[in-house]
């Protein structure tokens, strides 16, 4: 149903520009795949110049194994593969990159270089806030937020995927903290699918004397997940989720020229 968002490059370029394959990880709930084709629109008219494909680690289509065809049918000699994913955890370190592999095997004449997850950006927090005033914005109390102000203190949860890693969990702990530097509020971190939960989260808020309670996902599209916690904490707000945003084009086109530079050294 949702095919690859392609731009193709404009004339005149002798040396078209690596072309970029922004790889979502997929849903069996349609809104995701619609969500993330209008995010991977938005970064490929950032630059309308160069090739942007989207893929698909699972339950969507196009896979990663389809677009890769596609680029190398397209005679393409370099693609950036840039995973649209927010936590460096199983999906970047192992199945990408095994997924990848496999199309070099296939693909020997196209150079593939898989670029960094979009990860805790400070641009992304910021996004993140803006979505929790948004959802505060409803209520239409315009009283200042505590600390400083007269409503009486606001308490986040930030409500992320969860992994199997530890690491990778603490890692996204880590926005929760970012957040809580940057607005004064006071937050916790709660996984989908894994402890804390998010009764957890909010218990521990209101015993931190958070009188007011939203939960800010941290998730690029709406999907199963971000149903499960709307049911699991029905009684508080929900923010929207990250979806189509400047800041997240920026990133995804630094992580693309980052790793273009990387690879030219390592080629040099």
């Amino acid at each position: 149903m949702f095919g690859p968002v392609r731009v193709t490059p404009i004339s005149g370029y002798a040396q078209p520009r690596p072309a970029l394959i922004a790889v979502a990880h997929g849903s069996r709930d349609p809104r995701s795949a619609a969500t993330m084709s209008a995010v991977v629109a938005d970064i490929a008219a950032a630059r309308p110049n160069i090739d942007v494909r989207l893929a698909f680690l699972d339950l969507n289509a196009p896979s990663v194994e389809q677009v890769v065809h596609a680029v190398a049918a397209q005679g393409h000699r370099h693609a950036v593969v840039a995973p649209l994913l927010l936590g460096s955890a199983y999906h970047a370190r192992v199945d990408l990159p095994g997924l990848l592999a496999a199309a070099r095997t296939a693909h020997p004449q196209l150079g593939l270089t898989q670029a960094d997850v979009l990860g805790s950006d400070p641009r992304l927090i910021t996004t993140l806030r803006d979505r929790t005033l948004a959802a505060l914005e409803p209520t239409g109390d315009m009283r200042p937020l505590g600390p400083a102000g007269d409503r009486g203190p606001l308490g986040v949860v930030v409500a992320a995927v969860g992994a199997a890693s530890a690491a990778a969990n603490a890692r996204t702990g880590e926005v929760a903290r970012q957040l809580a530097g940057m607005t004064g509020w006071l937050t916790e971190i709660c996984f989908a699918t894994t402890e804390p939960s998010i009764t957890q989260a909010i218990s521990r808020l209101r015993a931190r004397g958070a009188e007011e309670v939203l939960v800010a996902p941290w998730f690029l599209a709406p999907g199963l997940l971000t149903d499960r916690l709307l049911a699991a904490a029905p009684d508080v707000a929900h923010a929207q989720v990250i979806g189509p945003d400047t800041a997240l084009s920026e990133i995804v086109w630094d992580r693309y020229d980052t790793a273009l530079t990387a690879a030219s050294r390592v080629s040099a």
